[in-house]
């Protein structure tokens, strides 16, 4: 763990983070145990669930996973309190779960996609966001997390209810840093570019995505794709500190993607 005299350190901070038992939300939360922070993990699958939780009591961590599916709104303030009562007040929420389903355009996709993607991103970021910061409000203090993408700017025509969700978290994000700003609770998100995880395999493996893959690779300036640990710096960092007077931003973390 690192020294507490760092900007970085989150030592004596608990961090909930959803969705973080694989992919990008796993190693948010392992870099954040690094740097010191007691975790929570909120996710579906057990099995992944206790798998992450090994790991974050192997770095030393105080850490616990929680069953949570975030489009279940009545079990969410549940889950928020469980979290406090085991760990403590939250003082860093990521708002990282998520879906995505390539439907081919809004020709092809169903209301039941539109109504999950949704649920699973925008309103849960919404819900989360609502109980934490009230939390947060008592202490004077408060980092929020969101998970923006590249398809909360550019088209996301084979995937509209992603990018519709996406874009709304963008949004949102500005918003909740003006509200809050005045309690020093700050409120930034991350757009990852195109990251190596479960969710992209198709678009790296699939031959039939080989064009496609060819095109991120050609338009990346970094020429590469990213590592889901790639995305754990940045998190801490806004978690920190140091950016304590950053708020209302989307980073992209994209190998240049977004300027090309």
């Amino acid at each position: 763990m690192s020294s507490t005299n760092s900007p970085f350190a989150l030592s004596g901070r608990v961090a909930a983070i959803t969705g973080g038992n694989r992919g990008i939300g796993r190693s948010i939360a392992l870099g954040m145990a690094r740097a010191g922070a007691a975790i929570a993990v909120l996710s579906r699958n057990e099995e992944k669930n206790s798998q992450v939780l090994a790991e974050l009591k192997a770095i030393g961590v105080p850490a616990i996973a929680l069953h949570l599916d975030v489009t279940k709104r009545e079990t969410l303030p549940g889950a928020i309190a469980a979290v406090e009562a085991a760990l403590g007040g939250i003082d860093i929420l990521v708002n990282n779960a998520g879906v995505v389903t390539v439907t081919g355009g809004i020709l092809n996709e169903s209301s039941e996609v539109w109504d999950t993607t949704l649920a699973t991103h925008l309103d849960a970021t919404f819900l989360l966001s609502k109980l934490a910061s009230a939390s947060m409000l008592k202490r004077k203090q408060g980092k929020i997390i969101n998970l923006a993408s590249m398809y909360s700017y550019f088209g996301a025509g084979m995937l509209p209810s992603y990018g519709a969700a996406k874009g709304g978290i963008v949004q949102l994000t500005k918003a909740m840093a003006v509200e809050l700003a005045p309690h020093n609770i700050q409120v930034n998100a991350l757009a990852p570019g195109w990251i190596a995880t479960e969710m992209t395999a198709m678009a790296r493996e699939n031959p039939d995505f080989a064009e496609f893959n060819k095109m991120i690779l050609a338009r990346t300036p970094a020429a590469r794709w990213g590592e889901a640990d790639e995305m754990a710096g940045a998190a801490v960092f806004l978690a920190s500190a140091a950016a304590d007077f950053i708020t209302g931003v989307t980073l992209p973390i994209d190998g240049g993607y977004s300027i090309c």
